[in-house]
């Protein structure tokens, strides 16, 4: 995998102590959160709660995936002050994104998500890659996601998302707020120029609306998640061809979307 957690990492959790359930003493890891405040060149954009790792990515792919950040925008540097708290990217030429600002939506996700825009901004007329998934290769990521060394496996509180090609796993982001863990991954594959048509994305997350435009707008083309819908999240899947799957555990899940593009192992259609 080329990023994975960090488990041991002392910067993400500390120690607190306390009882269990029979009153007897405990010392627990929990996870550190503290605030992000993202520049796009000179003007402050939003501050998000988050662990603290990956802050460039974090914020690359957070102005992406709101649309303040276009393909063709020429990002010429990211700036992250660790002392601030403050990450700023800059780029070759300056847009005013007063509009934008004006026009917030407050998200179902954790750790208070905020759109900015219109949320649909983007997705009139666009049709993803007619990529097909087997179940095999289901199968084969949720085992090794769920076994793999991780933030939540060791301190709980926290949000995935894993980046997969086929069944292997190429990047795991994690993050008080899912939306968080999507951004570190859309910025990580803005930076490396990495082609979304053929990948996965795998997120811990509920499948809401916001969550399907992000994979959507990022190019793609199969979202799959531990937990379940929305109906909303289903529709707009559906109308952009996303590959839908959720309440995968183990070898059970349902798809909502997308089922023509499923090849069960006996090389049949789902």
């Amino acid at each position: 995998m080329l990023i994975a957690p960090d488990p041991d990492d002392p910067r993400l959790t500390r120690p607190v102590s306390g009882i269990d359930h029979t009153g007897a003493a405990v010392d627990a890891r929990v996870v550190i959160e503290k605030p992000l405040t993202i520049y796009l060149n000179s003007r402050e954009i939003v501050t998000a709660m988050t662990i603290g790792d990956y802050p460039e990515y974090l914020a690359l792919g957070f102005l992406s995936n709101q649309g303040m950040l276009s393909a063709d925008d020429e990002v010429t540097g990211i700036d992250y002050d660790d002392d601030l708290d403050v990450v700023v990217v800059r780029t070759r030429v300056e847009t005013d994104h007063e509009d934008k600002l004006r026009r917030k939506t407050r998200t179902s996700g954790c750790a208070v998500g905020t759109v900015f825009g219109d949320m649909m901004e983007g997705l009139e007329g666009l049709t993803l890659p007619q990529a097909t998934v087997t179940t095999q290769w289901l199968y084969s990521l949720a085992k090794q996601i769920n076994l793999m060394p991780s933030l939540y496996l060791s301190a709980g509180a926290i949000h995935g998302t894993v980046l997969c090609q086929q069944d292997v796993p190429l990047v795991y982001m994690e993050d008080v707020g899912r939306h968080n863990a999507v951004d570190k991954v859309a910025g990580w594959m803005r930076q490396t120029g990495t082609d979304p048509a053929d990948k996965i994305l795998y997120t811990t997350g509920r499948l809401t609306s916001e969550m399907v435009i992000k994979t959507a707008l990022m190019g793609i083309p199969v979202l799959v998640s531990r937990s379940g819908f929305t109906a909303w999240g289903v529709e707009i899947a559906r109308d952009v061809g996303l590959t839908l799957i959720g309440r995968m555990r183990g070898e059970r899940f349902i798809c909502l979307s997308g089922a023509d593009r499923l090849d069960r192992d006996d090389g049949e259609s789902a």
